[in-house]
């Protein structure tokens, strides 16, 4: 069965359009990796010493945060949008999702490919057991192991790399899922992103604390009566920008607060 068999036209649309899941027979075969070899410090390191000079990032560490906060976007995407738009599981797991390192003309053309994408659900009144297990897999599963190797072949920080994967959350269901019309879907993802924020275990994220929730910093209004949310990290993204921009939300351009005092250095946890 194929991917756009499981899903409903829409769903599928979206999912491999905007969200860029596609089988693993349709990836990038000269650009990309499995997750579970690249937990191999020295496969790791090659990786992120070949993709720096292509991204025009000046550091390993610079590459591991752009290279994350990609790689964050295609992960809790594809899975959190099956998970509460369309109510199904897909398998991300270190053994069956690749990642993919594709740039062109100065920006991300990498997809998330699968190896096994058959849905999973689940039997009645078992929706929330069945929930945590698919959110475990992708960040205690997936990511955890992921972000401690790029934490440790590049000295980039962990909390940077967990603050890149948040913000992704944040965005998919504030904006992505605020989209959709049902209002019962809107109510079934609005459920599963407080789980998110407030109730799920740090185990589920393989952490000692919840990241989802921690990095939520309250709103900010700006000039012009903007509502920001402004990260605690800097992801560095300014340094491959020419000329130099800030992402909407970094801290290094938060009103009242000095660049000393911002989280940025790309070292530490």
């Amino acid at each position: 069965m194929s991917l756009s068999e499981v899903f409903s036209v829409q769903d599928w649309a979206l999912l491999s359009g905007a969200l860029r899941l596609k089988p693993l027979a349709s990836r990038d075969v000269r650009r990309s990796v499995s997750v579970q070899t690249l937990l191999d410090d020295e496969v790791c390191a090659q990786l992120l010493d070949q993709l720096g000079p292509v991204i025009g990032s000046p550091t390993r560490g610079i590459t591991a945060s752009l290279l994350a906060k990609r790689f964050s976007f295609l992960a809790t995407g594809a899975c959190l949008y099956a998970l509460s738009a369309c109510d199904r599981g897909l398998p991300l797991t270190l053994d069956n999702a690749v990642l993919e390192y594709g740039y062109d003309e100065g920006r991300w053309s990498s997809s998330l490919p699968l190896a096994d994408h058959t849905p999973q659900s689940y039997a009645p009144g078992q929706r929330e057991a069945w929930r945590e297990a698919i959110v475990g897999d992708l960040f205690a599963g997936l990511l955890a192991p992921l972000w401690q190797t790029f934490n440790r072949v590049s000295g980039i920080s962990r909390r940077i790399l967990w603050e890149n994967t948040a913000v992704r959350v944040y965005s998919l269901y504030e904006k992505r899922m605020g989209l959709i019309d049902d209002p019962l879907i809107r109510q079934r993802c609005a459920e599963d992103f407080h789980w998110l924020l407030e109730e799920a275990a740090p185990a589920v994220f393989g952490l000692g604390y919840n990241p989802l929730g921690h990095f939520r910093r309250p709103l900010t209004v700006v000039e012009g009566g903007k509502a920001v949310r402004f990260r605690r990290t800097c992801c560095f993204w300014y340094e491959v920008c020419e000329p130099v921009e800030f992402c909407s939300g970094c801290p290094l351009v938060r009103p009242k607060v000095s660049r000393a005092s911002a989280t940025h250095s790309p070292g530490g946890e």
